[in-house]
């Protein structure tokens, strides 16, 4: 699973890594999210479910899931 975001329209909510830490973290830089580092880019699939919530939830629909 890909996961990405388009981290300059990012709002800082938290919903992202409060609802799926293993893949999304605050930016301690600017605030903003970032994607925790995965191996060779991609997600495991077990994690599809709460990184589908931290999508389905942002207020800004800004996380994409492929």
């Amino acid at each position: 699973m890909k996961v990405s975001v388009d981290r300059d329209q990012c709002i800082s909510c938290a919903l992202c890594w409060t609802s799926c830490p293993a893949i999304f973290a605050e930016d301690q830089a600017d605030g903003k999210c970032s994607i925790v580092e995965i191996a060779h880019g991609e997600a495991s699939e077990a994690l599809r479910p709460s990184a589908q919530e931290a999508a389905d939830n942002c207020p800004v629909s800004i996380i994409h899931i492929a």
